[in-house]
C-alpha cells in the first residue's frame, strides 16, 4: 500500500499535467531559439539522408549485377559517378548547415538577446 504522501505526491504529478501553463519570458527564449535551429536540422537531416542513399546507389551499381537487371552494360562510370556526386552532397551537407544556421542567427539575434538580457536583469 502507499502512504498518504506517495498518493499526494502521484496526484499532483497528474494534476500539474491539466493544468495551464504560465508563458514565460525562458518559454519564448526557448521557442525562439528552436525556431533559430530547427530549418537547418531538418535541411541539414534531408539533404543528409539523400546524400547517402545516392552515394549507396552508386556502390550498388559498381559492385552487384543490378546493371544487368536495369540492361545496363557497364556500371562501373556510372556507379562511380553517382557515387561521387552521393560523396560531395555528404560532404557539403555540414558547411551548408552551417550557413543556413548562422544566416537565422543573425536574423533573430537581437530579439534572443533582448530577451535573455530581461530574463538575467531580473
Amino acid at each position: 500500500m502507499m502512504n498518504k504522501n506517495d498518493q499526494q505526491f502521484i496526484a499532483q504529478k497528474i494534476r500539474t499535467q491539466y493544468m495551464e501553463k504560465e508563458s514565460t519570458e525562458l518559454d519564448a527564449l526557448r521557442v525562439l531559439d528552436e525556431k533559430v535551429k530547427r530549418p537547418a536540422n531538418i535541411f541539414a537531416y534531408v539533404f543528409g539522408s539523400i546524400g547517402a542513399i545516392v552515394m549507396g546507389t552508386g556502390m550498388s551499381l559498381v559492385m552487384t549485377d543490378i546493371g544487368s537487371t536495369l540492361a545496363i552494360a557497364n556500371t562501373l562510370p556510372l556507379g562511380v559517378t553517382v557515387g561521387v556526386v552521393g560523396l560531395v552532397m555528404a560532404l557539403i551537407n555540414y558547411p551548408v548547415h552551417k550557413n543556413i544556421l548562422n544566416g537565422r542567427k543573425r536574423k533573430y539575434a537581437a530579439e534572443i538577446l533582448a530577451i535573455s538580457e530581461r530574463i538575467m536583469g531580473e
